[in-house]
């Protein structure tokens, strides 16, 4: 389950406020507030569509044995150097 202080971080990590947030996912601010407090009052479809509205804008939500975070995706990643040609120009 995505926890409060994920919700957070995800929402900062995107520049959003939280109202934007609300406002993207077709929640109440309040609830939205509530459930980056922990508050565990929301409606399971409540969270899941906060967590799919920062999943579609490029956030990851990430659990390990160590704990839990967020990844902000890139829109546009580095290209790799594998497979490059080492051909020179003459």
């Amino acid at each position: 389950m995505v926890t409060g202080k994920q919700i957070r971080a995800a929402r900062i990590l995107l520049g959003w406020t939280q109202a934007m947030l609300a406002d993207n996912a077709l929640v109440a601010l309040t609830t939205l507030k509530e459930l980056e407090a922990d508050k565990d009052n929301a409606r399971p479809a409540t969270r899941a569509a906060v967590r799919k509205t920062l999943e579609q804008a490029g956030i990851t939500f990430l659990a390990v044995a160590q704990g839990s975070g967020v990844l902000l995706k890139t829109s546009d990643p580095a290209p790799s150097r594998k497979g490059r040609s080492k051909t020179r120009q003459r």
